[in-house]
């Protein structure tokens, strides 16, 4: 597995990977500490229910989402912001087409 990636990552040299349907990612950078990562969601396309141990903040770049943590749901879009703490279950569901930049604390190893 690798611990860091190259200094510069330009989105035209970055591999796609799928992240369920409807959705897929580009990681933009990480070490052992940080990640982060471009998601791309069609309109309608969910994010599963899911937790983990990291630190996830989400930046909305584009679209409309519902998004669901700890039990709270709440509609956001392009500009607003999530923290999502470790081990707490969030989900989400694209309502308008957009792109996520989720950061990661430690690094996701699970995406390498």
């Amino acid at each position: 597995m690798e611990s860091c990636s190259g200094l510069f990552l330009c989105k035209d040299e970055i591999s796609w990977c799928p992240a369920g349907a409807g959705v897929r990612r580009q990681i933009l950078g990480f070490d052992t500490q940080i990640m982060l990562v471009k998601v791309e969601f069609e309109k309608g396309a969910v994010g599963s229910e899911h937790s983990h141990y990291h630190s996830q903040s989400t930046y909305v770049a584009s679209g409309v989402f519902e998004f669901t943590v700890d039990g709270i749901m709440k509609k956001v879009k392009e500009g607003d912001g999530i923290y999502i703490p470790p081990n707490v279950k969030h989900s989400t569901k694209c309502i308008e087409s957009g792109m996520l930049i989720d950061a990661f604390s430690p690094m996701r190893e699970d995406f390498i």
